[in-house]
């Protein structure tokens, strides 16, 4: 899972990279990013109750895209990023699948 010093810790910065950020959709999933001020980069993944209504499902599916996340981590990278999630195939989803949809948005986010 990915150490707790590189997520959001406040709503502030989460609501600034909403505002301020740029958006890349795919069908299932989408990233905001905006550039950071800050000496590391920082993640958020949000589910909504609207993909799936357990708790215990949202925070699984949380969970594998945190994994993914930090075996995709390049500390270069300095953006803070949200996922938004749409889909609840994320949940049976075979993992190397999430890890390579990851890895594709984080390279759009760079050349963006």
């Amino acid at each position: 899972m990915l150490s707790s010093k590189y997520r959001f810790h406040s709503r502030g910065g989460v609501k600034y990279t909403y505002q301020k950020g740029k958006t890349i959709r795919t069908p299932k999933l989408s990233l905001v990013f905006a550039p950071n001020k800050k000496q590391r980069q920082r993640y958020a993944v949000v589910v909504s109750k609207k993909v799936l209504k357990t708790a215990v499902g949202r925070n699984r599916i949380r969970r594998r895209l945190y994994e993914a996340i930090r075996l995709e981590f390049d500390p270069t990278i300095k953006l803070d990023c949200i996922f938004v999630i749409y889909s609840r195939d994320f949940l049976k989803m075979d993992f190397e699948k999430i890890r390579t949809q990851i890895r594709e948005l984080l390279d759009k986010a760079r050349v963006v």
